[in-house]
């Protein structure tokens, strides 16, 4: 991202997936101090946002014409400070770098479709990738780095590390810090995080979801002892749900490559997704689609006991699942 694609502009950051918007914020923060050594940075939450608040982030200082300014939150933009921000992104200020987040859901979807349609706003989507699209994401995490990785190397990180987007671009940052300017392979991705693997959340899902109640609890324990994050235990049940969801409602006959496409995997993943599918019927996926939803809920705070809720989780799904 360049100084002169930011300042003078708008940035509209829109989208639920975190970690890329935040990132979004950092490369214009990035491209503005890149220009000036000596830019002022200013941040404020959209709720607390007036025009007179506005221009003064905006105003140049003593020190520093060029500035950067983050809003957030823009869903909770107060109804009477609309005008201002419209107007001021009509017109923006030639050396300031304005970025709006908005956090994704159709609060505040009226002023952004307004904001869509001025000259100077430029949108960038941070939206949640489906599970088709992580692969992509480790290349472009590896490829701005400077190196390369084959896509079984991609395939073999994302089953070790798991689905956090942040975790994986730690991972990739330090593939490529040990293997400057190489091309990645698989080996050295399973020589680096393999061990890892049967400690992590995915393995606990595979196990569950194959009804084998014991090894996921211990799964279960292994992976919370080695300081794996609940939310990604969660998440992992959530993607072998929807991988299941799919595989049974796909059309029959399909070739491999065609239904994992459709189920959207790795062709490696169909075997044993096709394996956990057999003792599942179309009732007993929805009741666990809906104990994961429960259990997400739990351990963000509904429960106060984020092991208890994992471990109930594991227990009704693996007795969901008819042997």
């Amino acid at each position: 991202m360049r100084a002169e694609d930011v300042l003078g502009r708008v940035i509209l950051v829109t989208g639920k997936e975190e970690f890329l918007g935040a990132r979004t914020v950092e490369d214009v923060k990035a491209a503005v101090r890149g220009h000036d050594a000596e830019a002022e940075f200013a941040d404020s939450a959209a709720a607390d946002l007036t025009l007179a608040t506005l221009g003064e982030m905006a105003a140049p200082s003593l020190f520093s014409a060029v500035r950067c300014v983050v809003v957030r939150g823009l869903e909770n933009l107060p109804d009477e400070s609309v005008d201002g921000v419209l107007g001021y992104a009509a017109a923006p200020v030639e050396d300031v770098a304005l970025v709006l987040v908005h956090g994704g859901g159709q609060k505040g979807s009226g002023v952004l479709a307004k904001l869509r349609k001025l000259p100077a706003v430029t949108e960038h989507k941070s939206e949640e990738l489906k599970a088709s699209d992580y692969p992509g994401f480790v290349a472009g995490e590896v490829r701005r780095l400077g190196a390369g990785i084959d896509r079984e190397a991609a395939d073999a990180l994302i089953e070790s590390i798991g689905r956090d987007l942040r975790s994986l671009a730690g991972a990739a940052h330090q593939l490529t810090n040990d293997f400057p300017g190489e091309r990645i392979s698989e080996t050295q991705v399973r020589r680096y995080f393999g061990g890892r693997a049967e400690a992590k959340s995915f393995a606990v899902a595979d196990a569950a979801f194959a009804g084998r109640d014991r090894a996921a609890l211990e799964e279960l324990r292994w992976a919370l002892d080695s300081g794996t994050a609940a939310v990604l235990i969660t998440s992992a049940f959530a993607g072998s749900a929807r991988g299941l969801a799919r595989l049974v409602s796909a059309p029959r006959g399909m070739r491999d490559a065609d239904l994992a496409r459709e189920v959207g995997v790795p062709p490696w993943k169909l075997r044993s997704l096709r394996d956990q599918a057999r003792g599942w019927t179309d009732a007993g996926l929805a009741r666990a689609i809906r104990a994961v939803a429960q259990a997400d809920a739990d351990i963000k705070g509904a429960a106060s006991d984020a092991s208890y809720a994992l471990e109930r989780l594991v227990l009704t799904v693996t007795s969901l699942r008819q042997r």
